[in-house]
């Protein structure tokens, strides 16, 4: 008997899927995307302004499409049920042109979507089961087709101009345009003084009950300081002063006001304000919330019931929630909270002017499943990310908190009349925040109001003055953006969609345009490469990296999404800035690459003007005096701090959260070793379903993080770390680049046997095997594969030892034995060229070879243990087959 064939993207969603459609169905998935544009051409139509994009079955999926043609072709019907949104849509089209290759075929294909993996929601969908919406799948094409003509148009400007391998995307560089731009408002910031004066009261003639009250005006003016939003002095002066007039006044209550505050329950949850809340309140990145999101979305095993889908589609701009939803949650409330938390009616909520209102809010499949009924089936991120949503939608359907609040105006009568006023609230109903506390970016003054508590006062009461307290403040920059404040700033100005803000963070910072410092919650800093193409793009290209045009296309592509636009008139009106902007670029770019810009400073050599150049670590300094075919030119270089952002902030020292998560289901992903060296990979990679998600990791991220030592650097006292380099780990100044002192381990009591000037240090060379050399290289070039000793030869008094370690154990050994002396300052590079002039020329006679071979040896301990992976870190496969290769006997 045939069976239907349902194809979905992950294989997750194909198990909980599966399990509700019963024996009759037979459940693959895509793995995602099956068709794309090529990867080594444009791929766009563009001679005849049609802007048809070729696709090609995606490289690596051409084993996966031809089973799904098999079994498509045994099918009586064939369900395409990706995810309900564009990219979705788009998957489902490419899944048709690949399955439907004859009109037979094309016939059995239907297209089912559903907002919640239930099984009332996915038997209902496939009885409303339609064909494929072109106009969702012109939109999505359409935003592909932008992001493939910018990136691989622009891009090789990049390369020719700046460094090769950067890469200019749409929307990201204008998400790094804000980043930059608040960066620079940071580092041009003046702070501003200002005077704070609290009094600290409590009623006379009664025990105390103390309340602080705020200075805000004196004789009936409010004080004021520029730039500052409240009541403040600018000085010490004027502080002390009003200090000293405080101190001798009458203290009394001039008048009191009494109102109710309500407080009302925030929407469900969009994909944006999911972020921003998992941020702030859990410390979860975007992509560890989409993730964790993911999972639940596709279904988790709980208990008996099995996979279920415990939350609806996590990619959504509306608070809309269904009335089958809100009925359920209304019953919950009633039969556990009581009919005083319930409203009359529901709560409504509208979502934004540009909401595209496709979906629901997100929240739970089922209001009966509690966080805590369900918790031992969760792991701990699932457990915070459905509790947070389960209980941000049971709170948008209750009752507002009410708040009795008390505002009180004192007045200090002194020489002068200084008003002073506290606010102060008594809860009287708790309503919505029983189950949910809504996090806010910024403390406000209704936060303090429902903060403080006052004593029963009334007017003209006298009041007794306990304590003054004056306090000193400037004004502070505006904060960097950190993910949830990006995430808010990028949907507030209409720049992308919930779908892809997740993709927009990840991308500024794999292409090191941004670093994020301070852990989990962490600001973003813009490097200094990622400053340099921002200003590039944004001066050559100011129509299409224009924050107004780019929210302005992200509308358009929802009128293609509704039938309202043509995809290819879209793409002809951005074409035609697009081209123009790119023909002026390619003339009037300036190359940052042939930079070359004198400056003021002089070289500490020679004293010759510094030139400012570009290279492939940023901007250095380099003396105007070098000459590439003089080898006796000056060579001086220093790096250039000027201008680039200041790591060195207490905000940016803070430690780093290094684990990363997976973007498919939200685990911490593990680092494993391959063929190919270190990469990243979901835990989940051999599970049923498996969650295959990898990382690459470029040579630089495969480096470990910097490690605190406790030592102080000896320059400028900053604290020493423990850094990974090309050659091996190596102890510096954490004040890098700005203080570049390197801790050498140095061979204590003992000079270079050779130049009898430098210190003996231990270097790694580039194959990673150790070495000790002359601190004053090149001037001298003593080298040795031995641990120089300080202790003179019994034998043939040399004035130094070397020491060894074998299998045997560890040994001291005269430098002058003929072993020694081989290894002891070995030819270097180059050495082979020279040999013709060495025969023309006599060698200059070492101590090492200038005596005859010296027999001293002696042991002096046990070797050390061989490495373990403990000790070590991991082993590659190839290194463990070796090593157990020599230690098993071959027959």
């Amino acid at each position: 008997m045939s069976k239907s064939l349902v194809i979905v993207e992950s294989p997750a969603k194909a198990k909980t899927i599966g399990k509700y459609l019963g024996k009759d169905f037979e459940v693959q998935a895509s793995i995602g995307h099956i068709m794309d544009l090529p990867k080594n051409d444009i791929g766009v139509e563009l001679d005849k302004r049609t802007f048809e994009p070729t696709l090609i079955v995606s490289p690596g999926k051409e084993k996966l499409v031809e089973q799904l043609k098999k079994a498509a072709l045994k099918a009586d019907q064939i369900y395409l049920a990706p995810d309900p949104d564009r990219e979705g849509e788009a998957i489902a089209a490419h899944l048709a042109i690949q399955l439907g290759t004859n009109a037979a075929q094309r016939k059995k294909i239907q297209r089912v979507t559903f907002n919640e993996i239930t099984k009332k929601a996915v038997q209902d969908a496939f009885q409303h089961a339609r064909d494929i919406d072109q106009d969702l799948v012109d939109a999505q094409q359409t935003r592909r087709v932008l992001d493939r003509l910018v990136g691989y148009q622009v891009s090789p400007l990049l390369w020719d101009k700046v460094r090769r391998g950067l890469s200019a995307g749409r929307v990201q560089t204008v998400a790094l345009r804000l980043i930059v731009e608040r960066e620079r408002e940071v580092a041009s910031f003046k702070p501003v003084e200002y005077w704070t004066l609290d009094a600290q009261l409590h009623p006379e003639g009664r025990a105390p009950q103390s309340f602080t009250a705020r200075l805000t005006g004196i004789d009936g003016k409010r004080t004021t300081v520029e730039t500052v939003n409240s009541s403040a002095l600018p000085d010490g002066v004027s502080s002390q002063q009003a200090v000293a007039e405080l101190e001798k006044a009458q203290w009394s209550v001039r008048q009191i006001e009494r109102k109710q505050r309500k407080r009302n329950p925030s929407a469900p949850f969009t994909t944006s304000q999911l972020q921003q809340d998992s941020s702030r309140k859990l410390g979860f990145n975007v992509k560890r919330t989409m993730g964790v999101a993911q999972r639940l979305y596709e279904g988790v095993e709980v208990g008996a019931e099995g996979l279920v889908g415990l939350i609806t589609y996590m990619r959504t701009d509306s608070p809309r929630c269904s009335p089958e939803s809100i009925q359920g949650a209304r019953e919950w409330i009633q039969s556990t909270l009581g009919p005083r938390y319930l409203p009359a009616v529901p709560n409504a909520y509208k979502g934004k002017k540009d909401s595209q209102d496709a979906h629901e809010a997100i929240r739970p499949t089922d209001v009966n499943r509690t966080p805590e009924s369900i918790a031992r089936y969760l792991s701990a991120e699932q457990q915070k990310l459905y509790e947070l949503i389960w209980k941000r939608f049971v709170a948008s359907q209750m009752m507002p908190a009410i708040f009795d609040v008390t505002n009180v105006d004192i007045a200090a009568k002194s020489r002068r009349t200084y008003d002073f006023r506290v606010s102060g609230s008594v809860p009287v109903f708790d309503g919505f925040l029983k189950v949910y506390e809504v996090s806010k970016e910024k403390k406000d003054e209704e936060d303090d109001e429902l903060a403080n508590r006052l004593p029963a006062l009334s007017e003209g009461e006298k009041l007794a003055l306990e304590e003054l307290r004056p306090e000193q403040h400037f004004t502070e920059p505006p904060p960097r953006y950190n993910e949830a404040s990006l995430v808010k700033e990028l949907e507030e100005r209409g720049i992308g969609r919930p779908s892809t803000y997740a993709s927009i963070i990840n991308t500024i910072q794999d292409r090191e345009y941004v670093v994020k410092h301070g852990g989990a919650r962490g600001r973003f800093y813009p490097t200094e490469i990622g400053m340099v193409v921002c200003d590039l793009l944004v001066k050559n290209f100011p129509y299409i990296f224009d924050t107004a045009y780019t929210a302005r296309l992200e509308g358009e592509l929802d009128d293609i999404e509704e039938g309202k636009e043509k995809w290819t008139d879209l793409l002809g009106g951005f074409y035609t800035h697009f081209e123009k902007e790119l023909k002026v670029a390619g003339k009037k770019m300036e190359s940052i690459k042939a930079m070359e810009i004198v400056t003021d400073e002089k070289c500490d050599l020679c004293g010759s003007p510094l030139l400012l150049k570009w290279g492939k670590f940023g901007t250095f300094f380099a003396c105007s005096a070098y000459n590439k075919k003089d080898k006796n030119s000056c060579t001086f270089t220093k790096e250039n701090t000027a201008g680039k952002p200041d790591m060195n902030t207490p905000e940016a020292q803070e430690a780093e959260q290094n684990e990363e998560y997976c973007e498919n289901c939200g685990r911490v992903m593990v680092l494993r070793r391959g063929p190919f060296g270190m990469f990243m990979s979901c835990p989940g990679y051999s599970e049923d379903p498996p969650c295959k998600t990898i990382r690459k990791l470029t040579q630089k991220q495969q480096q470990k993080p910097p490690q605190p030592t406790g030592e102080q650097c000896p320059l400028c006292g900053k604290e020493l770390v423990l850094r990974q380099g090309a050659y091996g780990e190596f102890v510096s100044c954490s004040g890098y680049p700005k203080c570049k002192y390197v801790k050498q381990n140095l061979i204590e009591g003992m000079k270079c046997p050779k130049c009898g000037e430098g210190d003996l240090a231990e270097r790694k060379a580039r194959r990673g095997n150790i070495f000790w050399g002359c601190t004053n290289y090149p001037k001298c070039d003593f080298t040795s594969n031995y641990k120089p000793v300080a202790k003179k030869c019994p034998k043939c008094k040399s004035p130094y030892l070397l020491e060894k370690t074998l299998k045997s154990g560890v040994y001291l050994f005269c430098p002058n034995s003929k072993p020694a002396a081989a290894e002891v300052s070995a030819p270097k590079k180059g050495a082979a060229k020279k040999a013709v002039a060495a025969k023309k020329t006599p060698a200059k006679t070492t101590a090492a070879t200038a005596m005859a071979p010296c027999e001293y040896e002696k042991r002096i301990g046990d070797a050390p243990p061989p490495p373990t992976a403990e000790t070590h870190g991991p082993v590659t496969e190839r290194a463990r087959e070796k090593e157990e290769a020599e230690l098993e006997p071959v027959s």
